[in-house]
């Protein structure tokens, strides 16, 4: 072979690998071609409403202090927008800023553009009511049942009701407004929520755009309605505020009917004369945050100021929302000069059997361990 053919071959295989090359950079131009034009595509969906068809109001909370990004995902997740990201970067592009903290009315049906103009406007701080329904809160309900209630027939969240259960500044304001009812509690120690026992046991209309304060407060004046009365009645009896709520809370939980409310309350009463522990099951549920009737000794035992069978004296405060049935009762008890310290009912029967001493007690519940396991 000459040395001319040698310096020949190499021109093929020069000429193969620039077609290579070509092709190669022509389908990263296909390609990044695609992904532009998908992404343009997905970008240019992403502005539309989430859904236009979809009115239904949802309430979204935007925090304190949270940046476009995450004011972003938060829609997202909300399904109020269909991308985050590209939340961001239209409010960024149109130079949107400023968004205000507070909870927010959106739908999916609603475009960047009015999203960002009621962000920019400012929400409520607190949530509020978008459809009008109703919330029932039963006789003997504490704090954090309530609180589920709500969650279940109103717009507002549970979280959000037992953040508010928190609010000092709502609560000094609630307070003020009034003070018989609420003082003592505002300055009782140890209490897990300042309004237990204080939320009255009604069915509240909870119409469009009532606010979360809105509904509590009006669970507050019915209870300050209800108490209102008996003001005198219950200075005159020797407890301040926090200790008739608390006894009527208990009895609450405890009664039947009003003979045994008020024959239960001169028990408790009684032992209160001689500083003997109400050792109620009530308020060792309440202690070890539990609803269900089945204790232990070492629930007994649980080292809370709530723990009624550990510590003496009315506890830190109420343990559920009485009815006025149960204040009643606790202002007119039955049968308080007889001496009575123990009860114990016959739960097939329903009737209640008192004892003044823990012999005739024990005795009683021999007689009737048979109906009652």
């Amino acid at each position: 072979m000459s040395d001319d053919s040698r310096r020949q071959n190499p021109k093929p295989n020069k000429s193969l690998g620039r077609k290579i090359i070509i092709s190669v950079i022509t389908l990263l131009i296909i390609l990044a071609a695609t992904i532009g034009f998908m992404g343009y595509r997905y970008f240019q969906d992403a502005l539309k409403p989430m859904n236009p068809q979809n009115s239904n109001v949802t309430q979204v909370h935007i925090p304190l202090g949270a940046s476009n990004k995450q004011i972003g995902s938060i829609l997202q997740n909300k399904k109020i927008v269909k991308s985050g990201m590209v939340f961001d970067y239209y409010v960024k592009s149109n130079n949107m800023a400023n968004f205000r903290a507070g909870y927010y009315q959106l739908k999916p049906s609603m475009s960047l553009k009015t999203i960002a103009n009621r962000l920019q406007r400012g929400g409520s701080d607190q949530p509020i009511q978008s459809t009008k329904g109703k919330v029932l809160i039963r006789e003997g309900a504490n704090v954090d049942q309530i609180a589920t209630q709500i969650s279940l027939t109103t717009d507002f969240s549970r979280g959000d009701f037992l953040k508010l259960m928190k609010n000092q500044t709502y609560l000094e304001r609630l307070a003020g407004r009034y003070p018989k009812l609420l003082n003592q509690a505002m300055k009782a120690k140890n209490v897990r929520y300042r309004l237990e026992g204080y939320l009255y046991p009604a069915t509240y209309e909870v119409e469009k755009n009532t606010s979360l304060k809105s509904l509590v407060t009006q669970m507050v004046t019915k209870t300050n309605q209800m108490v209102s009365p008996h003001f005198a009645a219950i200075k005159k009896s020797g407890m301040n505020m926090q200790q008739f709520m608390t006894l009527s809370s208990l009895i609450e939980r405890e009664g039947v009917n009003q003979t045994d409310r008020r024959k239960m309350a001169g028990v408790l009463l009684n032992r209160i004369d001689i500083n003997m522990p109400l050792q109620s099951d009530v308020a060792v549920l309440y202690a070890i945050h539990r609803n269900n009737k089945a204790l232990t000794n070492k629930d007994l035992q649980s080292d809370s100021p709530y723990n009624l069978y550990k510590y003496t004296g009315f506890g830190p405060g109420p343990f559920d929302s009485p009815s006025i049935s149960s204040m009643s009762a606790v202002l007119h008890p039955l049968d308080h000069s007889k001496n009575y310290l123990y009860f114990v009912a016959n739960t097939k029967t329903k009737k209640v059997y008192y004892s003044k001493t823990y012999a005739e007690h024990q005795q009683q519940i021999a007689q009737h361990t048979a109906d009652n396991n």
